[in-house]
């Protein structure tokens, strides 16, 4: 006789389903790289102000953002930004009807990841090395 009672699945059973699909992976990286943006964006806008208020301050954050902790966080939020774009532009395109499909939205979640993957390692390039 097949039960239709409800299963309690652990979090661990949750992850390992979600992490087979790309939709899932595509979607809550989309989620926490907008988090990442939410708490980045003030800092950033913070040295823009520093560094438009003077000689001085545009020296300082610039000496902040040559050292190594200052080119992690600035590749950090950069490579949260370059994803949530790429993302976001995926949702747009289907939201103008295209790749609407199961197939079609594994394919565009594998080509924004892939995208995303190579963008944010040319960022990690230019930044950091």
């Amino acid at each position: 006789m097949k039960s239709n009672r409800p299963v309690n699945l652990s979090l661990a059973t949750v992850i390992e389903l979600n992490l087979k699909s790309p939709v899932a992976i595509a979607s809550i990286l989309h989620r926490l790289s907008g988090v990442l943006l939410f708490f980045v964006i003030p800092g950033l806008l913070w040295l823009l102000d520093c560094s438009l208020s003077s000689a001085e301050g545009f020296a300082c954050v610039q000496a902040m953002l040559t050292g190594t902790v200052g080119k992690l966080v600035l590749f950090v939020a950069l490579a949260g930004l370059a994803y949530h774009f790429i993302a976001g532009v995926k949702h747009l395109v289907m939201d103008w009807g295209v790749g609407e499909t199961l197939e079609g939205g594994r394919t565009f979640a594998k080509i924004s990841l892939v995208v995303s993957a190579l963008v944010i390692a040319a960022l990690f390039v230019g930044v950091v090395l």
